[in-house]
């Protein structure tokens, strides 16, 4: 067994469960989106990236790129969060939920999709 692998695949797989566990919930309810696991989410995703940076094959670019995508909307999520709570002083209201959500399940989509590239790199190895 590689170990390099190993801890490969684990930050992928982690890095999308708990993006999906910051996602699933009602769209527009706070209660359910917790800024805890959006930060968790956000520091996994990157250091899924940093672990891909190695790979110079086009499935390692893919890897990168659907990494880099996952790390741009959790990102934007923080920031209009932040924004929305700190600087324009307004509460948590169930359109800016929505709004983070949204940025959110677009990162959830690109971790599926690295998940799916790294299931299928590995049904491909041969021993």
């Amino acid at each position: 067994m590689n170990l390099e692998k190993v801890i490969f695949g684990f930050f992928i797989v982690l890095a999308a469960t708990l993006n999906f566990g910051f996602f699933i919930g009602d769209l527009d309810n706070p209660v359910h989106h917790d800024v805890y696991e959006l930060f968790a989410a956000i520091v996994v995703n990157l250091i899924a990236t940093v672990l891909k940076f190695g790979d110079r094959t086009q499935i390692g670019a893919i890897h990168l790129s659907t990494s880099l995508v996952a790390d741009l909307q959790l990102l934007a999520a923080a920031v209009v969060w932040g924004y929305g709570t700190t600087v324009a002083g307004a509460a948590l209201s169930a359109d800016l939920t929505s709004k983070i959500v949204s940025l959110s399940g677009g990162a959830l989509f690109a971790n599926v999709v690295s998940v799916i590239i790294l299931i299928a790199e590995t049904i491909m190895q041969r021993r």
